[in-house]
């Protein structure tokens, strides 16, 4: 069992002279509660952690070997010509750094000076189409019966997520189409027998993105980085429900 405590590095200070780091989690952190965020990035003391989503990461890993072998030829993905996306998977030299989840310093970063913060994001994938823009493209694991679309309230974060990452590779300079791919892995659970593996079946969304959000939104989350004060959570928030309840159980 993990016993936590209260983590001393990468927290802010406003005395800090050197960039902080906010990364893409941390920017839906903010927007999920501002107390939470708070917590986490001025006084080290994060949420409990939930534990690794190991199918879900080996899905990932296979997707992107998968599209790594046609990137090397240039080639299409069968599935990207059934639904008609006039694509290939984009080769580019930092492809492993902007996926890379294990080292501190690594995914797709962005210096934003007003804020003196850094913007980073770890992508699954990018294609790139005739017109030289950039698709950016997600993977998602899942197991339904039911019609997967992007319209329920627990598929707005994956939006968010998007448009994140849009917006770092414009900052990054290159030409980003507003339209991203989210690639669907559905895992089929009504075979008659296991026989030691599961079977996919393989999907794409598209969404529209619109990163006009996210300037505003740094924006706050250094105001919120500098306040002596922690702000107010939000009404949804379990984390902070608990911490009220117990604190008033204690009492």
């Amino acid at each position: 069992m993990r016993i936590y405590q209260k983590r001393l590095g990468n927290v802010y200070s406003p005395e800090l002279k050197t960039p902080f780091r906010i990364s893409r989690s941390k920017i839906d952190l903010f927007l999920e509660c501002p107390r939470c965020f708070y917590l986490d990035r001025r006084k080290g003391l994060a949420r409990p952690e939930l534990p690794g989503w190991a199918l879900n990461s080996a899905v990932d890993q296979l997707l992107k070997n998968e599209f790594d072998l046609l990137r090397k030829n240039g080639e299409s993905h069968a599935l990207m010509e059934k639904y008609k996306i006039d694509a290939i998977p984009f080769n580019h030299p930092d492809l492993p750094n902007w996926r890379d989840d294990f080292h501190r310093y690594a995914g797709a970063l962005v210096f934003h000076k007003p804020t003196n913060l850094e913007i980073c994001g770890i992508i699954d994938d990018i294609w790139i189409n005739k017109k030289e823009e950039l698709l950016i493209v997600d993977y998602k694991s899942t197991s339904t019966q039911q019609e997967i679309s992007l319209e329920d309230e627990f598929k707005q974060g994956y939006k968010r997520q998007m448009e994140i990452y849009q917006w770092l590779f414009r900052q990054l300079g290159f030409k980003v189409s507003n339209t991203g791919y989210f690639v669907f892995a559905n895992a089929d659970k009504n075979r008659p027998k296991f026989d030691g593996r599961l079977e996919f079946e393989l999907s794409i969304l598209a969404h529209q993105g619109d990163d006009s959000w996210i300037e505003p939104t740094i924006l706050e989350i250094k105001k919120c980085l500098n306040s002596a004060k922690p702000p107010q959570s939000s009404k949804t928030c379990q984390y902070c429900g608990y911490r009220e309840l117990i604190s008033k159980e204690l009492a």
